[in-house]
C-alpha cells in the first residue's frame, strides 16, 4: 500500500512540481487521505493521496479483490486569489474516501456531492469527474494491479448538476466549452441551460 501511495506522490511532484502544503485527515475505518496543494502561476492545485491506496471494489461483491481493481486519484485546479480554496481541503478528502466509505467507484463522468459549498461562498456542493490523462499521466503499476488515474474534479452548481443527471456528462461538457465557461473560476455563475 505505502509503495503505491510513494509512487503516486513522486508522479504528482513529476507532473506539478513540489507540493507548497499538505494536509491529513482520517475519517472513522477508513485509511488515512492527504491533500497537496501545488502552485502553478495563478491557478491553485489540489491533489489527493492515498485514495489509490486499494483499489475500488465493486459494491456488490461479496470480497473486495485487494490487488485489482481500479484506482484514482482526484484533483482540483481553481484560480488563486478570489476565494479561500483551502477550505476545500475536506471536502476533497471526504470525497477521495467514498470508495472505501460507500463503496463506490469513482470514474469519469460520474457526479459527486458533498452536499455542502465546497469552500466559503463557493456556489458549489457537487462535482463532475473529468476524463483522465490530461494534467498527470497514469500511472503503471506491476500485474495485475491497474494504474492509477488521476481525475480532474470540474465543480458544478446545482442547477448543473440537475441538468447533467438528465442529459448526461458529456451535454454538460459540451455546454460549458460553447460558452466558454471558466471551470477554474472559484465564484463563478452557472452556465446558461436553456
Amino acid at each position: 500500500m505505502s509503495d503505491v501511495l510513494e509512487l503516486v506522490e513522486a508522479r504528482l511532484r513529476t507532473a506539478l512540481g513540489e507540493p507548497d502544503a499538505r494536509a491529513a485527515v482520517t475519517f472513522l475505518g477508513t485509511d488515512r487521505i492527504e491533500v497537496l496543494r501545488f502552485v502553478d502561476g495563478d491557478v491553485l492545485r489540489y491533489a489527493t493521496l492515498g485514495m489509490s491506496a486499494q483499489p475500488m471494489a465493486d459494491p456488490t461483491a461479496v470480497v473486495a479483490d485487494p490487488l485489482r481493481g481500479p484506482r484514482a486519484e482526484l484533483l482540483l485546479s481553481v484560480r488563486a486569489g478570489r476565494a479561500d480554496t483551502d477550505k476545500v481541503l475536506r471536502p476533497l478528502a471526504v470525497l477521495a474516501a467514498s470508495p472505501q466509505v460507500e463503496g463506490v467507484v469513482v470514474a469519469s463522468g460520474a457526479s459527486l456531492d458533498v452536499g455542502d459549498p465546497l469552500w466559503p461562498g463557493a456556489p458549489f456542493t457537487s462535482v463532475l469527474v473529468g476524463a483522465p490523462g490530461g494534467l498527470v499521466e497514469d500511472l503503471e503499476l506491476d500485474e495485475p494491479r491497474e494504474s492509477v488515474r488521476f481525475l480532474p474534479l470540474l465543480p458544478m452548481t446545482p442547477n448543473e448538476a440537475a441538468w447533467k443527471r438528465v442529459h448526461g456528462a458529456e451535454a454538460l461538457q459540451a455546454r460549458w466549452l460553447e460558452r466558454g465557461t471558466d471551470l477554474r473560476d472559484p465564484l463563478r455563475t452557472g452556465v446558461a441551460l436553456d
